[in-house]
């Protein structure tokens, strides 16, 4: 029998689209949910990092999952949102299509992440959810936004 004052939210996870693909990250690395807004472009950057915005007095890189994941030509609409992140006391913001929810997973509904050789995305894919029809590709976002590629953790840390 489960203990439904025990609120354990390692499970849960929000849910987002990116192209025609649902990816979930872990809920306690999510600060908020913002409306995209053009962000301020930085030279020479990669450019999958669409620059930074002013985030009440913290100045925040914006990195754009579809651009990142190869996914396509970005188009920005009104679903479009900026998923405030808060990885290693550090805050970074990453543009999905849109926002989902957010889900419980049981261990049942998690199944391991498959081979992918040698590519470098499938080190950041923890495994599979699964909730009723719907197929959740999860993502360790530590790993991911602390990538040599992306170098915004280390360079955070420089600069610190």
């Amino acid at each position: 029998m489960t203990d439904p004052t025990n609120t354990n939210h390692d499970n849960e996870v929000l849910s987002f689209r990116l192209a025609k693909e649902e990816y979930a990250i872990s809920i306690l690395k999510v600060q908020e949910i913002r409306g995209y807004e053009e962000p301020t472009l930085l030279p020479s950057a990669p450019a999958c990092i669409k620059g930074i915005m002013n985030l009440r007095g913290a100045i925040v890189p914006i990195v754009d999952m579809r651009i990142l994941f190869n996914l396509g030509e970005p188009t920005y609409d009104q679903f479009t949102v900026v998923i405030v992140l808060n990885i290693r006391n550090h805050v970074i913001g990453m543009v999905v299509d849109s926002v989902s929810d957010v889900v419980t997973l049981a261990g049942d509904q998690v199944r391991p992440a498959p081979e992918m050789g040698t590519t470098n995305e499938g080190d950041y894919i923890t495994g599979l959810g699964t909730v009723g029809e719907r197929m959740l590709i999860l993502l360790d976002i530590d790993r991911l936004m602390g990538s040599e590629q992306l170098g915004l953790i280390a360079g955070m840390k420089q600069a610190a």
